[in-house]
């Protein structure tokens, strides 16, 4: 009885100590029942997502948004707001010259590989697939298994030369970067599950006493984009009445070679021509970050890099969620670290006790070189904060998704906050402001601070703003609740 009794006190202390260490006490939920009752719908297994290559997880959590004083340099308010956040996968580094010159090839073999099967180049249909394995007929696509030609014929070899141009004054063969051309379309899930959007009238209002109008238009906003003969680009936001739910299917179509000269149009009366022709064309910067991407540009490499990724997946594409930019709410999260600081790093200081800097920027009135750096450094040459992520402050500022606002936090909500704006051609240029984080290689100690806001114009390049991708998790857990089942399976497994 004795030995009896002192089993059943460890087996109540184990299980009280699982209760106590862990918020969530409750049961998992239960398989078993009996005929007649309802236990749920079992079957299929869990998709566990992998690590992203070259992301870090950012588990969800709590922040104070915003600068903990007020902007003493403008004398302004600064808004502060408790909000949080959803977890997600964030690039561990801002994305290189060597990654981004993946996406610049890709198109350029696209384009190359649509031509070959032109017949004005020759005609070589093998490049295009047109039907299934069983010989029906699919919307025609690149076949990306047919190498190109190494040995190109003459008609091969026009197609190659087509995508360049030649100096007249050097002979230099180049790249023609007017040609580089992406198209993407983006299905607005937000938009079209909006109540007043739905194309039954009766569900728009939830109060079925109000009479309903059958033949009330609904206008909707549509982004369209074409090329017109001589290759430029249209733009347009299109405002028309509901049809049906592919009226919510964006269209894109960007130039995404970056502006290399940036470098020379940034910092007038100053010798960046090095930069200007080597910064992203020679090896030598590949693991730098890449510059003079527009915001525009950084969602097409986002939207190229989904569509990368889900062809080289089976079935678990469908749990995948998009590469996108950050939201503003989300940047200052993964950058203040798991202690919410005002810099990346654990303290206030700007170097440590040997004199070295914890960043690329200018730390002295107009000696970039202080840190070691004159203008960006390779990525991850700096520690990494308590999330993981290299250069969340300085080397280059990042673009995020968010629409830039005085109000700030204060016109967001406080849970995953995002103010997104997809500003038409025709908007005032000021509704065109995307908000920039981090503080770059030119900037001031107080401009890299976590929470240091700023703004660029969507389709503005600059030799000091760059970006990383972040992409939500494909579930949604939670991490305690699974530490807490953990628990409870250790203790039964003692008894």
């Amino acid at each position: 009885m004795r030995i009896r009794n002192k089993i059943l006190s460890v087996s109540l202390f184990v299980l009280s100590v699982s209760l106590l260490t862990s918020c969530f006490g409750g049961r998992a939920t239960s398989s078993s029942g009996r005929g007649g009752e309802v236990v749920g719908v079992g079957g299929g297994r869990s998709f566990k997502e992998p690590t992203p290559y070259g992301m870090t997880l950012i588990k969800r959590g709590f922040l104070k948004m915003g600068l903990d004083d007020n902007d003493s340099l403008w004398g302004k308010k600064t808004p502060r707001k408790d909000i949080s956040v959803d977890g997600f996968w964030m690039d561990e580094t801002e994305v290189t010259n060597s990654e981004y010159k993946q996406f610049v090839q890709w198109v350029r073999d696209s384009i190359l590989r649509t031509r070959l099967a032109d017949p004005s180049y020759g005609g070589d249909e093998t490049y295009m697939i047109t039907e299934d394995k069983n010989g029906d007929p699919v919307t025609p696509h690149l076949n990306w298994r047919k190498p190109l030609p190494r040995k190109p014929n003459e008609d091969e070899q026009r197609a190659f030369e087509s995508l360049y141009v030649t100096n007249p004054v050097t002979g230099e063969k180049l790249l023609d970067a007017k040609q580089l051309n992406y198209r993407y379309e983006v299905y607005d899930y937000t938009t079209a599950a909006l109540r007043r959007n739905r194309l039954n009238p009766s569900e728009r209002n939830l109060n079925t006493d109000v009479a309903v109008d059958p033949n009330e238009v609904v206008m909707i906003s549509k982004d369209t984009a074409y090329v017109d003969d001589d290759g430029n680009i249209h733009s347009e936001t299109i405002n028309r009445p509901l049809s049906g739910p592919w009226d919510f299917l964006n269209t894109y179509i960007v130039n995404i070679y970056p502006d290399t000269t940036c470098w020379v149009n940034d910092f007038r009366n100053s010798d960046n021509e090095m930069y200007l022709r080597n910064y992203f064309s020679n090896p030598t910067y590949n693991d730098y970050p890449v510059v003079g991407v527009t915001w525009e540009q950084a969602n097409a490499f986002c939207a190229w890099r989904t569509d990368y990724l889900l062809k080289g997946l089976g079935r678990e594409a469908r749990y995948v969620q998009r590469y996108r930019l950050p939201t503003e709410a989300e940047w200052e999260y993964a950058a203040r670290g798991k202690d919410q600081n005002e810099f990346p790093w654990n303290n206030e200081d700007v170097k440590n006790g040997n004199g070295c800097f914890y960043a690329n920027f200018k730390p002295d009135r107009g000696n970039y070189t202080k840190d070691g750096n004159l203008i960006t450094s390779k990525v991850g040459i700096y520690s990494p904060n308590s999330n993981g992520l290299y250069d969340m402050a300085g080397n280059v500022a990042e673009w995020t998704s968010t629409v830039y606002t005085e109000a700030g936090v204060d016109a967001m909500n406080d849970l995953n906050p995002e103010l997104r704006y997809n500003a038409a051609k025709e908007d005032p240029y000021r509704l065109k402001k995307k908000s920039v984080r981090g503080g770059s290689w030119k900037d001031p100690e107080s401009y890299i601070r976590s929470a240091w806001r700023t703004w660029e114009y969507q389709n503005q390049p600059r030799s000091y703003i760059g970006f990383r991708c972040v992409r939500s998790l494909a579930s949604s857990s939670s991490e305690a609740a699974k530490q807490s089942r953990k628990a409870s399976k250790r203790s039964k497994s003692r008894r």
